[in-house]
């Protein structure tokens, strides 16, 4: 039961993204280090933002971030890298793999809701590398607030004979080189978003020591540059636009069709837990009469014995 719980959040977050989503740059990918600034769009910006209530939801829980012009204290750990800007949007400093999430931005004046919300699903890109003997493998991987809905893979600038084996699963990509040569500078982390099919491209950099800042191609904001597929393999990318991406009439469609599908499925997950409920409650009634019954009859029953003429013999 709370596995379906859990289920039932996650689907209800994901819906909600798809009917409060005015635009592609709701759906934020972001590298570790990198910082990022989710804007507030459909707020009265007021003093000190003291109106404007900034949360992160999970399928586990939701928590405020930012409440009555201050950072909450539910933000923990966090808070340090978090703040908010004049125009109440929320800013997070060098991003790591625990701020993923469902963020949201909502106005309360007088104790209602003014206007509506505003809502990001925020995706965290990771690079990493292991040395094996004479080889290195590079790991991009890409943490999610729910299921993945991602491609991942490397684009190799250089000579597609330089590589010695590439592998992909879901959300990660993997690439492997002989460590002879040094082939980092030619290699880019494609993530491709399945809904808005925009493309995020991210440099590969070995991990960095305390203090250093993230080089001139880090994700500074919400809005990556879109560029159309290219093999992993491929000798560059191509820069031009991809023709869908340019249709927003096309998109409005399709993303009623997703809201229409994720909404009967919810409809039909609900309904079908709730018969089930109630076919294991009359179940479990019958049985209890049934008992009941069995025990009622053992009471009422009336025991006969068969008593004879004694017979003598003579």
């Amino acid at each position: 039961m709370a596995e379906f719980r859990r289920i039932i959040m996650s689907s209800f977050l994901m819906l909600l993204l798809l009917f409060t989503a005015s635009g592609d740059d709701s759906y934020i990918v972001v590298r570790v280090g990198d910082d990022v600034t989710l804007s507030s769009e459909d707020v009265i910006h007021d003093e000190k933002c003291y109106s404007t209530t900034w949360y992160i939801s999970s399928s586990e829980n939701t928590v405020k971030l930012f409440e009555h012009g201050e950072i909450h204290k539910e933000a923990g750990a966090k808070s340090d890298r978090l703040s908010v800007t004049e125009k109440c949007s929320l800013v997070i400093k060098k991003v790591t793999v625990q701020d993923v999430g469902y963020y949201t931005c909502r106005q309360f004046i007088s104790r209602q809701q003014h206007g509506g919300a505003d809502l990001y699903d925020l995706s965290v890109v990771t690079s990493t590398e292991h040395h094996d003997n004479d080889q290195v493998t590079l790991l991009c991987s890409v943490s999610t607030s729910d299921r993945c809905i991602h491609r991942v893979e490397w684009l190799y600038e250089g000579d597609e004979n330089d590589v010695m084996m590439t592998s992909q699963s879901t959300c990660s990509a993997e690439v492997t080189f002989p460590t002879a040569r040094s082939y980092c500078e030619l290699l880019k982390c494609a993530v491709t978003d399945r809904y808005n099919k925009k493309e995020h491209l991210f440099t590969f950099s070995p991990p960095q020591s305390s203090g250093e800042k993230p080089g001139d191609d880090a994700t500074t904001t919400t809005s990556p540059t879109t560029t159309s597929p290219t093999s992993p393999t491929s000798g560059g990318t191509k820069e031009t636009a991809s023709e869908d991406n340019n249709n927003p009439t096309e998109q409005v469609w399709w993303r009623s069709i997703i809201v229409c599908v994720g909404l009967a499925a919810l409809i039909i997950s609900v309904v079908t837990v709730n018969i089930w409920t109630r076919t294991k409650g009359n179940e479990t009634q019958m049985r209890e009469n049934l008992e009941q019954n069995d025990e009622d009859e053992d009471e009422d029953q009336v025991n006969y014995e068969n008593v004879g003429d004694t017979s003598t013999s003579v």
